[in-house]
């Protein structure tokens, strides 16, 4: 469940992602110009976020928040402040109770027709730029529908168990990599959690390039 990845010097890179994360929505805008920028091709892995958090046993979104970091209206503002920095829309949804699987497996089902990145993002804005509410799988079979895919196909894929168990898998090879979060890149073992980092891979992966 990946897609071809063309490495720097033979070094693995890593993508683990959920269209449903704000975050990752951000990391999503910046990640074809970085690999266009050093000729590389990152592998992209869609997860759930909230799986991957359960799987290391603690999830700082149940209950009250463990610290502002986790307020609704501080990540609200922070995204607004990344949006505006990367020259795209953020809104903020309407409820933040919503089947980010869902949208995951949507990516997963895409790597089947060979348009995942295309439907990854496609999936994200959905969520955090035209605020399609509610979110189910009308709006994902819609969204692909748009982009040329067909619609009964899409929607027996994304059904299909293979489409689970590869969403499964996904998040145990994230937590298996030490991965705690989403977006997180991986640079070999390297790893880079956030969409505040990629100014920290940006820069990893100039001293890459450069030797």
């Amino acid at each position: 469940m990946t897609t071809d990845a063309k490495t720097l010097s033979g070094t693995q890179l890593e993508f683990y992602f959920s269209p449903g994360s704000r975050y990752s929505y951000l990391a999503l805008s910046q990640v074809p110009k970085l690999e266009t920028t050093y000729d590389v091709r990152f592998e992209w892995i869609p997860v759930t976020g909230s799986t991957v958090r359960n799987l290391r046993g603690a999830d700082p979104f149940l209950g009250p928040p463990l610290s502002g970091q986790y307020d609704w209206s501080y990540r609200q503002a922070d995204a607004e402040a990344w949006a505006d920095y990367y020259g795209i829309p953020f809104v903020e949804p309407t409820d933040h109770l919503f089947d980010a699987d869902l949208l995951g497996r949507g990516a997963i089902a895409a790597n089947t027709f060979g348009r995942l990145r295309d439907v990854a993002w496609a999936l994200a804005r959905e969520v955090y730029e035209y605020a399609s509410w509610p979110l189910n799988e009308e709006v994902v079979l819609s969204t692909v529908e748009s982009l040329g895919l067909d619609r009964s196909a899409f929607a027996e894929r994304l059904g299909a168990r293979e489409t689970f168990t590869s969403m499964a898998a996904n998040c145990q090879r994230a937590v298996d990599r030490g991965a705690f979060g989403t977006p997180t890149f991986f640079i070999d073992e390297r790893i880079f959690w956030g969409n505040d980092r990629i100014v920290l891979l940006r820069h990893a992966l100039d001293k890459l390039k450069r030797n």
